[in-house]
């Protein structure tokens, strides 16, 4: 089906940062969405997991759905813009289906999703 490739991953802190620095963010209560239209970044994705959300095995749960939530979408996003996903507290007891629609909510209001 859709796969996500490792060259379509953001893994540099300066990638991370331009994004964080010169992004636009948008926010619901499961996890934060920030979104850049940069060609040094273009067409790519990180996720992250802050600390606060517990100890490493929740925290590698939360980036487990929120990669998830974009792999199962990424065919209906714009392809010239990179974002990054952040996880929140309320995705740490969430199931899939719920961080797919919070994930789908977000790119609605980012838009991020292609018109067809």
């Amino acid at each position: 089906m859709f796969e996500l490739k490792r060259s379509e991953i953001l893994k540099s802190k300066q990638d991370f940062n331009l994004v964080y620095k010169c992004g636009r963010s948008y926010a619901n209560n499961a996890m934060v969405i920030y979104v850049i239209d940069d060609e040094r970044v273009n067409g790519k994705v990180g996720f992250a997991a802050g600390k606060k959300l517990g100890c490493a095995v929740v925290r590698n749960r939360v980036k487990r759905l929120l990669r998830e939530s974009y792999r199962l979408n990424k065919n209906i996003l714009r392809k010239d813009r990179a974002i990054i996903l952040v996880g929140r507290k309320a995705l740490v007891d969430a199931k899939c289906d719920a961080a797919q629609k919070a994930f789908l909510n977000l790119c609605g209001k980012a838009k991020i999703i292609v018109e067809e």
